[in-house]
């Protein structure tokens, strides 16, 4: 397997997944291996279902020793996890990444997960060559965000905790506030559209690139919104993650 290969692990709140990138072209080049998240996400059970993902990942590639990018569900600043999204609250403010190079064996990149699916979605998906400013986001159990000026990626972004009419945007716009309250297609979009006009308003963007599982029904709302800036679905949904990460660890 050659250099333009590298590898992802995505670890989010109930399953880690990831595979062989190709870095040419953003295709899985292995099939994608998942494990489940153990419960209560905390470190050391975290570190050592990693650990068992990336053994059988390296089995598939025989004996070299790909570039690795992990990401994951919080703020990363120099390595450091300064919160922690559905996983142990103990991750906050750990040497994260330093404690994965401890128990994978090798040097990693370290990622927040929104920001790997951004970057994704710039080098091999629906921002692919688009100048300017794209804006990422999320819709799962919050919103995730992502900002990429020109292929180059602005971290730690939270686009989510933006205070929108007294709320957290993401408690009130969230894909997990219209299945909580049981909203139909119009009455969540009519949220998404206060939020997406506010971030417009602050950014003037170019281009905002909405992913998460509901990014597959992006039918049932997206064409319910009026903005100046388009908006399109991701196209790398569940991949994303891994393809960030690893497009990320040769950089």
């Amino acid at each position: 397997m050659a250099t333009e290969h590298a590898i992802g692990i995505d670890i989010g709140g109930t399953g880690i997944k990831g595979a062989v990138i190709d870095l040419a072209t953003g295709e899985l080049v292995t099939e994608r291996c998942k494990v489940r998240t153990p419960e209560g996400g905390r470190p050391a059970d975290l570190l050592r279902a990693t650990e068992e993902l990336l053994t059988t990942i390296d089995a598939m590639v025989g004996e070299q020793k790909l570039p690795l990018g992990v990401c994951f569900p919080a703020i990363v600043k120099r390595g450091r996890t300064l919160s922690a999204a559905n996983i142990s609250k103990e991750w906050i403010g750990l040497p994260a990444e330093e404690l994965f190079e401890e128990a994978l064996g090798r040097r990693i990149h370290f990622i927040n997960d929104a920001d790997a699916a951004g970057y994704a979605e710039s080098r091999f998906g629906a921002a692919a060559g688009v100048d300017g400013l794209v804006i990422l986001t999320t819709l799962g159990t919050g919103i995730g965000s992502a900002l990429i000026y020109d292929g180059v990626l602005v971290p730690n972004s939270e686009l989510g905790h933006l205070e929108i009419d007294g709320h957290d945007a993401e408690s009130r716009a969230a894909y997990s506030a219209r299945e909580r309250e049981e909203l139909t297609w119009e009455k969540w979009a009519k949220r998404l559209q206060r939020y997406y006009a506010h971030v417009e308003s602050i950014f003037s963007p170019d281009l905002f690139v909405v992913g998460g599982g509901v990014s597959k029904h992006h039918e049932e709302f997206l064409p319910l919104l009026d903005l100046k800036t388009p908006i399109v679905p991701a196209v790398h949904r569940n991949n994303a993650g891994i393809l960030g990460a690893a497009a990320l660890a040769i950089r």
